[in-house]
Formats: structure tokens, sequence, C-alpha cells
């Protein structure tokens, strides 16, 4: 499936009812236990509002799936709510979506960075097919395992 990197801020989101029907239907088909809100529409204001914006898999004109990008003091982009419509699920567009991002960000020398404490043991699983790693915790005392809970693919792709 020949997926595209799509960027949605909260101006795109403003200017155009196609994407904003395609990012709201991504979410509506989300496993209740992903979503973090009931309704979809105050989850993605939320995220506009604190100034994060929308990377999303754009095939054929419509979004099939998106995740949510907030920029950390250190230019390294925090990924969440990955999430991909019903109707194209098990196609790779999560996938896709997400090495599409990688590209991006070693274009630009960023980061890539998601939280994993809530994540699900396959959602782990697939982020380690995708050459994301645990990061060392300067914060652990000595002789404890110095694994923080967050997984990170760097712009150089070393993992």
């Amino acid at each position: 499936m020949p997926v595209t990197l799509h960027h949605v801020d909260q101006a795109r989101w403003e200017a155009d009812e196609q994407v904003r029907l395609d990012l709201v239907r991504i979410y509506q088909d989300a496993p209740q236990e992903r979503m973090p809100t009931p309704t979809v529409e105050p989850f993605i204001d939320a995220h506009f509002n604190g100034r994060h914006f929308f990377a999303c898999a754009l095939f054929n004109d419509r979004l099939l799936g998106a995740v949510a990008v907030q920029e950390g003091t250190d230019r390294a982009w925090w990924l969440s709510e990955l999430c991909v419509r019903t109707t194209t699920r098990r196609r790779g567009v999560g996938s896709r979506l997400m090495a599409l991002l990688g590209e991006q960000a070693k274009q630009e020398g960023r980061v890539l960075r998601i939280e994993t404490s809530s994540l699900p043991l396959a959602d782990r699983v697939l982020l380690s097919k995708l050459g994301y790693r645990p990061m060392a915790n300067p914060m652990t005392p000595a002789g404890m395992p110095a694994t923080s809970d967050f997984v990170e693919l760097d712009p150089q792709g070393k993992g």
C-alpha cells in the first residue's frame, strides 16, 4: 500500500474538512483502551492546544492512520496514540507510517521517543522490530537495571 506521510497541525485541521473527518474517524475506530478520553474531538483539541501535531498515513487522498507528535525541549519527537482505521489494519499502514516518520526524523537530525509503561506487549514487540530500543536512565542507582520507561529510535538508526 503506497502510503505517504502527511502532517496535520491546527491550521490544517481548521482549513480542511476532509482532514477533520478522516482524523476523527481514525480515532473513533481506536480500541477503547487506546483512547485517553471517551470522545475524539476533545482528545484532538487537547493535542492541538498543547502545540502538538499528528503525523498521518495518507493513501488515495484519505488519512488512514495517525500518531500524535509532541516536540521535546531537546527537539526529540515524543509519539503517542498510534491508531489505524479498522478497515486498513493488518496491512502495514502503521508500520509504514512509523518508518516514514523515522526517515523524516533522520533527515532533520531528530530522535523519536515513545513512552512504554502503558503499552501492551504486542506494541512493544512492534517497536522493537522497527528499531526502537530502551534507553538508559541516568537517574538509576548503581547496581540497578538502567532502563527507562521509553524507547528511542535515533536519527542514525543505531537504536
